[in-house]
């Protein structure tokens, strides 16, 4: 959906009637959605077990036809040693009332970006199984983003149901989100470019959606010195945690808060044992930045970082250095902010009022956001949660938040 399809004129938002009618439709169908969520919860897909991703994404597949047939385009991209990216797409359909005789398959298609893979490890399931207490679902995964996929298969059977005119939907499923895109970012990438809008259903800000998000960078730092024994040779021995203890305070200092910039150590280990002067030393960054500007500073002074004297000059001392400036912040553009102003015309349609929010963290929709392509992000599940324990989403959200994914679907 570009830019001037979503500035026309006669492009109509669907009446109240039509919205509500997609809403009424989702509770009075809310058992089987349900049905359909734990079916998927229930296989576990962690990001770095491939087995299990496959698997995760046959049962996903499987249930995406069951519920909407067979689609028109199927297309699988390998994800190596990562999970694999699965465009479905399915052609759009004419109103009920229309005498068309066939559905619409030549216009470009809306696509829904999901990605299956959890951050949960395999075997969470056994003491943690999707379970509902009163309004609360929880499970892993559920918010983070399994939902998403289930709203957006019942979306389209909403608009099915209702006989409301729509676009053309691809489906596509990624199997590494949670651990950087590395190989869904192209395939993501592509399936915007050829998309009339992008949708990504990550769980919603309390119900509203989101349209700035923080970027990220990633650095891995690792100090390789000399093993010793601390007590009999201390001298023969060359520190890597003594080294890379100086060095963090001079990665944290890149923060720069009062521009959004914030840096994380968040894991620091090394040595063998107390009486081992340590061979080697790692610690693992994470920088989140509202701007690219401060992206590229971060990145480029990572990159540049060297051993602090006296171990500089110890040739028994080496830094490696890992750095990706992993996904770049998402900021409202023309095309997005375009594509905003329809959602909120289909909120105002269903009695809400949104008021789009910032958050710190990352998903898809920047990759699409920094291309300047129409993405809206943040359409899924009304919870709290994700990577946590807690995570869970409330019944009550189901049927409203489809009802406004299935707006953004409609002709």
């Amino acid at each position: 959906m570009d830019l001037e399809h979503l500035t026309r004129e006669d492009t109509a938002v669907l009446t109240s009637a039509q919205l509500l009618e997609i809403q009424t439709f989702i509770t009075e169908h809310l058992k089987d959605v349900l049905e359909d969520l734990r079916r998927i919860v229930h296989c576990e897909t962690p990001s770095q077990d491939k087995a299990l991703l496959d698997a995760g994404l046959t049962e996903i597949r499987a249930l995406a036809i069951e519920r909407l047939g067979e689609p028109s385009h199927e297309a699988r991209t390998e994800g190596g040693e990562y999970g694999d990216a699965l465009e479905l797409l399915w052609p759009g359909a004419p109103a009920a009332a229309d005498d068309a005789a066939a559905p619409v398959t030549s216009e470009a298609p809306v696509t829904s970006v999901c990605h299956y893979d959890t951050v949960w490890p395999a075997g969470t399931l056994s003491v943690w199984p999707m379970s509902i207490d009163g309004d609360r679902l929880t499970g892993p995964g559920v918010l983070d983003m399994k939902f998403g996929i289930v709203q957006t298969i019942w979306a389209v059977l909403a608009l099915r149901s209702a006989g409301i005119a729509h676009a053309p939907v691809r489906l596509l499923l990624t199997g590494d989100e949670e651990i950087g895109s590395v190989a869904g970012r192209p395939v993501i990438e592509a399936a915007a470019k050829d998309s009339r809008v992008t949708l990504v259903p990550e769980p919603s800000a309390g119900g509203q959606p989101k349209d700035r998000r923080k970027g990220m960078v990633f650095a891995d730092i690792t100090v390789h010195g000399v093993e010793a024994h601390a007590g009999l040779e201390p001298e023969n021995g060359a520190s890597a945690v003594h080294a890379l203890a100086v060095l963090v305070p001079e990665i944290v200092a890149l923060a720069a808060p009062e521009r959004g910039t914030t840096v994380n150590v968040g894991t620091l280990q090394g040595g063998t044992g107390r009486n081992v002067v340590a061979g080697r030393a790692e610690c693992l960054v994470d920088v989140r930045v509202t701007e690219t500007a401060e992206q590229d500073r971060v990145a480029d002074a990572l990159r540049a970082l060297t051993l602090p004297e006296p171990y500089r000059s110890d040739d028994r001392l080496r830094l490696e250095l890992q750095v990706d400036a992993n996904r770049p912040p998402m900021n409202p553009t023309p095309a997005s902010e375009a594509a905003m102003a329809r959602l909120a015309q289909i909120a105002a349609g269903l009695g809400r009022e949104l008021s789009p929010r910032m958050v710190g963290g990352a998903s898809d929709a920047n990759f699409i956001s920094a291309l300047g392509l129409p993405v809206l992000d943040g359409l899924g599940a009304v919870g709290e949660g994700p990577h946590a324990w807690h995570e869970h989403l409330l019944i009550s959200g189901v049927a409203p938040q489809t009802a406004l994914l299935a707006g953004m679907l409609a002709e």
